[in-house]
C-alpha cells in the first residue's frame, strides 16, 4: 500500500473512532472537510460533500447531541446508537479511504471501521452506565459533553493529523482497558 491509502485508512478508522462516541458529528465533519476541499473522497461517495448531505448531517447532529442531554432519553439514544454506529464507522471507513479495490476497502470498512466504531460506543455506554449508577444520571450531562467534545475533536483531527488520531485512540483504548480492569477488580474485591 503507498502512502496516501495508509493515511486515508487512518483518516476513515479515525472517524469510525469517532462515530463511537456520536454516530453524526464525524459525518458532519467529514462532509464539511471534503466540501471545503480537505478530504477526498472514494468514488461513489460524492455525496456526503452534496448540500443536502451537509444539511441532513448537521440536523442529525442537533438532534442527537441534544437527546443526550435529556433523562432517558439518553438511554434509548445509546441503544439505537450501538447498530447506527457499526453502520456509521463502516461507511466513514468506506468512504475515505482511497487507492484501493472495492473489495479490500469494505472488507477493511467492516473490520476496522465497524468493529473500532462499536468497541468506542461500547466504552461510551460503560461510561454512561457507571455515571448512571453513581449518580443517579446527575453526572450524565456531564458525560454527553465529553462525547460530544471527544467525537468533535476525533474527527478533525482524524482528518487533519490522522497520524496523531491514530495515537489518540491507543491512548482512549488503553485507558479504558485500564478503567475496566479496576472494576473488575473492585466488583471481585467486593463480591468475596
Amino acid at each position: 500500500m503507498d502512502s496516501p491509502t495508509v493515511l486515508s485508512l487512518l483518516v476513515g478508522t479515525g472517524l469510525a473512532a469517532a462515530c463511537g462516541f456520536r454516530v453524526f458529528v464525524p459525518l458532519l465533519v467529514m462532509s464539511v472537510a471534503a466540501r471545503a476541499g480537505h478530504l477526498q473522497l472514494s468514488p461513489g461517495f460524492d455525496w456526503i460533500a452534496s448540500g443536502p448531505a451537509l444539511i441532513a448531517f448537521a440536523a442529525a447532529t442537533v438532534l442527537e447531541i441534544t437527546g443526550y442531554f435529556i433523562p432517558y432519553v439518553d438511554h434509548v439514544l445509546d441503544v439505537l446508537a450501538a447498530p447506527a454506529a457499526a453502520v456509521a464507522g463502516t461507511l466513514v471507513t468506506a468512504s475515505a479511504v482511497i487507492g484501493m479495490s472495492p473489495f479490500l476497502r469494505w472488507t477493511l470498512a467492516i473490520i476496522a471501521g465497524g468493529g473500532v466504531a462499536v468497541l468506542f460506543h461500547a466504552a461510551t455506554g460503560a461510561a454512561r452506565a457507571a455515571s448512571t449508577a453513581t449518580t443517579g444520571g446527575l453526572a450524565n450531562p456531564a458525560v454527553a459533553v465529553a462525547e460530544a467534545g471527544g467525537s468533535t475533536l476525533l474527527s478533525v483531527l482524524a482528518i487533519a493529523a490522522p497520524v496523531l488520531a491514530l495515537a489518540g485512540i491507543i491512548v482512549i483504548v488503553l485507558l479504558a482497558g485500564r478503567v475496566l480492569r479496576a472494576a473488575r477488580a473492585r466488583i471481585s474485591r467486593g463480591s468475596s
